[in-house]
C-alpha cells in the first residue's frame, strides 16, 4: 500500500463535513487522514474514545480544547499531540481558507 497525503484533498470552501481516509487498519492500530475544511465539533459535544491517539496536524490550524485544561490549543502545520483514551476533548474550529489535514494514529490504550 501506498499513496501521498495530500493527494485528492477536497477544496477549502467544500462544506460536506470531515473527510476520513483509513490508510492502515491492524489489529489495535487504526491510522487515517482527517482532512477538515471549517468544520467544527457541535456545541457542547466532546470526543471521548476507547482508545488513544497520536495526531500530527500537517497543514492548516486547528484550535483544540480538553475539558481539562483551561486554555484551548493552537494548532498549526507540524504541531502534534497524544490523547490519551477516555480523554475528552473537541475541535472549536479549523481554518476554513485552507484544508486542515491531520494524521491520526489510534491505538490500544495504555
Amino acid at each position: 500500500m501506498d499513496g501521498n497525503l495530500f493527494a485528492d484533498l477536497p477544496p477549502a470552501t467544500a462544506q460536506d463535513g470531515e473527510r476520513f481516509d483509513t490508510l492502515l487498519t491492524r489489529p489495535g492500530l487504526r491510522i487515517e487522514r482527517i482532512v477538515s475544511t471549517g468544520q467544527a465539533s457541535p456545541p457542547g459535544f466532546w470526543y471521548r474514545q476507547e482508545d488513544a491517539e497520536w495526531v500530527a496536524l500537517l497543514g492548516g490550524e486547528a484550535l483544540l480544547r480538553f475539558e481539562d485544561e483551561a486554555e484551548a490549543r493552537h494548532l498549526r502545520a507540524g504541531d502534534w499531540l497524544y490523547i490519551a483514551p477516555q480523554r475528552r476533548h473537541r475541535v472549536e474550529w479549523t481554518a476554513d481558507e485552507t484544508p486542515t489535514v491531520w494524521l491520526a494514529v489510534h491505538h490500544a490504550g495504555d
